[in-house]
């Protein structure tokens, strides 16, 4: 493997962000869904995500990808970043097609830059020890044909996540100091297992979360679509030929993107790759999947409710309670008896919802979605 020099100018960062975060309803709407909320601190998960990455890329590097609906409060929240970075989605099309319109906007830039592909609504309190982790993953990527996913070691049986069967460590390359990351070769992809599946997984020690962080070369990506997804590979072509002015790219996208092959870049290519190699995301880490995942992040009472509201009760326990209200337009939430429940307050509408069933608040968005009446509250 060839050395090379340090050079943040040719790394490229995207962000992911247009999903609609429909778990997170009445709060999170189409709108202004989860990633573009501040709901655990004074900044958005969006906001964070930039500013995690920003002491290892310059900001005019960072990309985010989003669709029609969100763009204008994604421009809004991110001032500083330039106006064309910021790229929608005609329609969403699952992740390999945002991964590729991503490899076409950094190869125009630059056909030897490095980038992440990065999710805009995870939570990462430890931001010194994933930018050390990402940093050493940008290294790897830009010295050979690697395919790089960071991994999240597994601190429960989660079932909700895909996983990542991890073979040996593997050394460093050849001449270069060593990481502080340990790096393993991937062995394989696993689906969302079930519970005694996971359990296994995780007691294994040999299994990482599937995390959705990729860090790869322009010339690594554009060649495993090549080898494996030969029609993104074409478009990615296109793209590549009309992303240096904006207009002609919005216009190519627009015609394009609703033929485009809806799949994900785990099952496209990352599951037949054979160069994957996985980073120990030695951070803490999580992704805010729904409602019940807020009380991991919040301060429980005596009795484990968790609440951002003005809160009473009595006998009352293991809740979460959340009023998302200006702290002038709050009023007390009462509650007697009530366990194990989510409850959630807007200006317009209140989410009621058993912990066990909080999965299906996104049966509720689409059932509210066809009724005339309550579409505006979507």
């Amino acid at each position: 493997m060839k050395k090379k020099a340090d050079n943040t100018q040719d790394r490229y960062v995207i962000i992911m962000a247009g999903g609609k975060g429909e778990r997170f309803w009445p709060v999170s709407r189409e709108k202004t869904p989860k990633q573009l909320l501040a709901l655990l601190d004074r900044k958005s998960f969006l906001q964070q995500a930039v500013e995690r990455v920003l002491p290892l890329v310059p900001i005019k590097n960072i990309f985010i990808i989003t669709n029609e609906v969100q763009a204008p409060e994604v421009r809004k929240q991110l001032p500083k970043l330039p106006k064309d970075n910021v790229v929608a989605e005609p329609i969403g099309r699952d992740t390999c097609a945002a991964v590729t319109l991503g490899a076409a906007l950094v190869g125009a830039r630059s056909t030897t830059g490095v980038m992440a592909v990065l999710p805009a609504d995870h939570v990462i309190p430890e931001e010194k020890k994933f930018q050390t982790v990402l940093n050493d993953c940008f290294d790897l990527a830009s010295r050979g044909q690697a395919i790089v996913t960071i991994g999240i070691k597994p601190t429960e049986p989660a079932t909700g996540y895909g996983y990542i069967h991890v073979g040996e460590p593997l050394p460093p390359p050849q001449g270069v100091k060593p990481y502080k990351t340990t790096f393993f070769r991937a062995e394989r992809f696993v689906e969302k297992p079930n519970f005694d599946r996971a359990l296994e997984y995780l007691n294994s020690g040999q299994y990482r979360w599937n995390a959705g962080m990729f860090i790869w070369s322009f010339v690594t990506v554009t060649e495993g679509l090549q080898k494996h997804q030969p029609e993104m590979f074409a478009a990615c072509q296109r793209w590549f030929n009309a992303a240096k002015t904006p207009a002609k790219l919005n216009k190519v996208l627009a015609k394009e993107y609703p033929d485009i092959k809806k799949i994900s870049i785990d099952y496209a290519l990352m599951e037949h790759a054979q160069n994957v190699i996985v980073a120990d995301g030695a951070f803490e880490w999580d992704d805010l999947g729904s409602w019940n995942a807020l009380s991991r992040h919040l301060k429980a009472d005596p009795e484990g409710n968790c609440a951002v509201a003005d809160f009473i009760h009595v006998d009352a326990a293991r809740n979460i309670i959340y009023d998302a209200r200006g702290k002038d337009r709050r009023t007390p939430i009462a509650v007697v008896g009530l366990r194990d429940s989510i409850l959630v307050q807007t200006d317009d509408a209140v989410l009621l919802a058993h912990k066990s069933q909080s999965q299906k608040v996104k049966e509720l968005v689409k059932k509210l979605s066809e009724l005339p009446q309550y579409k505006k509250l979507v």
